[in-house]
């Protein structure tokens, strides 16, 4: 897999403005009619619980519309051209704020629908609340992507196999893991793996983990693909 350049998106809301053209818009959100949809860069909404944003990021991006029937149930239609570089990593949102050992509990279910061709991930990014460290899982991956950093051996956590890299982005330390076969459907225990990078590797400290963020970080997706989030939740205690 090819090294890519990371990027550091904390909120849409505070990302610079890019110089996207007029291609922005022209992608169709879908024709059921939809609780909210946005074709802005940077279009975001909070429904139950959760913080839905658009976040065309990338230089050279196309199209993407998002369109949502909850927090949990929405998509993307997306028309980035087959050029490298991440263009959009549209995303759902819950805030946590405690730290790794005040955690009870952490975990996940996701079930995807995304497209054979194209490149991009389904993962979720998960951030301390001083976004100095970035904890990525890939679910599923497709075409000419990879994570930053090295790679640091693999490991079973969580319920999950992973291929494990460790890198910097040059604003935050970076940990990805990328499940060793793509899964568009399931359950992750994101716990036992905050706890693996603390305590068994070191990696960090006691951090207050902030956002849990799902979606797809798209590189290309020329011709407009459809990515869904048929279902996420996120629960901690």
């Amino acid at each position: 897999m090819a090294t890519r350049t990371r990027r550091r998106v904390v909120k849409a809301l505070i990302a610079p403005a890019l110089a996207l053209g007029a291609t922005i818009g022209l992608a169709s959100a879908p024709a059921s009619a939809a609780v909210w949809n946005s074709c802005d860069q940077w279009g975001n909404t909070s429904l139950n619980g959760y913080t839905l944003y658009n976040n065309i990021w990338g230089s050279g991006a196309g199209a993407q519309c998002i369109w949502a029937n909850s927090g949990t149930n929405w998509g993307v239609n997306a028309n980035h051209p087959n050029t490298g570089g991440i263009k959009s990593y549209p995303n759902s949102k819950k805030v946590i704020n405690k730290s790794i050992t005040s955690l009870g509990s952490l975990s996940s279910s996701y079930n995807v629908t995304v497209p054979s061709s194209g490149a991009y991930n389904s993962s979720y990014d998960i951030w301390d609340t001083d976004y100095d460290y970035e904890i990525m899982l890939w679910m599923n991956y497709n075409g000419a992507v990879g994570p930053i950093g090295t790679s640091q051996g693999s490991v079973t956590l969580g319920g999950h196999s992973w291929n494990v890299y460790k890198g910097s982005n040059g604003a935050n330390e970076v940990f990805s893991f990328l499940r060793t076969s793509d899964s568009n459907s399931g359950n992750v225990n994101m716990l036992p793996i905050l706890k693996w990078i603390k305590d068994t590797k070191g990696w960090m400290g006691n951090e207050t983990i902030g956002d849990v963020q799902f979606g797809f970080e798209i590189t290309s997706s020329s011709g407009g693909l459809d990515f869904r989030t048929n279902n996420l939740t996120v629960s901690s205690s």
